[in-house]
């Protein structure tokens, strides 16, 4: 079994344009064309089961329309046959209503939510974010997060491993998931500061940018049962990554196992 926990997607409409003005500002060539039916198809090529989708409120006002979509992608593709997604919700920071729409999200039959410092225009250990991240945790929600660059804002990260530790420090979050192994494209320090911290991190895009050397070394020292596999499709394809996961011979089954779908399965409540 395959769940890829980080994947993006939007209403057919806003798709046909919100693709490929994110791939010419980010200078990635899309997987797919970020609608419902090609993540579906992309899911059939690369035997994933599950998909985990991460929509992301940009501005306040976006919260009940994303919602609602999101709403609408768990209520008919939740379950099977054929390729399952599941997705998560998203918050703004600068949303007055935080406490009121984490509610909502959670009696909605959310799991989690999404957030992007870099594309919210706020660093991660605000207290704006974790105010957020500590009323979510009081409801059981999952809280997923961009960290490190993202070419959106190259001059800038908005999450480094420093900002996440005093997350860790001062919300201890339980199920805080930091996407890109804790750090995109700065893999040492996150190696450094984050292995072995009660957080999770996914594989989304860096399992195609790392060395298989440091990835399967930050594999054990953090701990498999903390790693979920991602690939950030549609800026990966999806077949690619999990190849390139079930090839390396450093991690066991038994670990490639807990990425591939055991801690994602605990974590959905499947």
């Amino acid at each position: 079994m395959i769940i890829d926990f980080h994947t993006h997607i939007f209403p057919d409409k806003i798709a046909a344009r919100a693709i490929p003005n994110l791939a010419s500002v980010i200078h990635l060539e899309p997987s797919m064309n970020g609608t419902i039916e090609g993540l579906k198809s992309s899911m059939i090529c690369s035997n994933v089961d599950l998909s985990v989708v991460l929509p992301i409120v940009t501005k306040p006002h976006q919260f009940d329309s994303i919602l609602q979509f999101a709403v609408h992608i768990n209520e008919t593709y939740a379950e099977g046959p054929g390729p399952r997604l599941i997705s998560f919700a998203s918050i703004h920071p600068l949303s007055e209503d935080y406490k009121a729409q984490l509610q909502l999200i959670k009696r909605e039959g959310f799991t989690g939510i999404k957030i992007h410092p870099n594309y919210q225009g706020l660093h991660f250990d605000d207290i704006r974010y974790m105010r957020i991240i500590d009323k979510a945790s009081e409801l059981g929600l999952c809280v997923l997060t961009h960290a490190g660059y993202d070419p959106y804002t190259p001059d800038e990260e908005f999450c480094t491993p420093d900002m996440a530790l005093r997350v860790l420090n001062e919300v201890t979050p339980p199920r805080m998931i930091l996407a890109h192994m804790g750090s995109n494209q700065n893999y040492e320090e996150a190696e450094e500061k984050l292995c072995g911290r009660p957080v999770y991190l996914d594989t989304a895009y860096s399992i195609m940018h790392m060395t298989q050397e440091q990835f399967e070394r930050m594999v054990h020292l953090h701990g498999a049962g903390r790693i979920l596999f991602g690939t950030d499709a549609p800026w990966t394809y999806q077949k690619g990554c999990a190849e390139r996961l079930q090839s390396y011979t450093g991690i066991s089954q038994k670990e490639k196992d807990l990425i591939f779908y055991e801690n994602a399965k605990l974590l959905l409540g499947l």
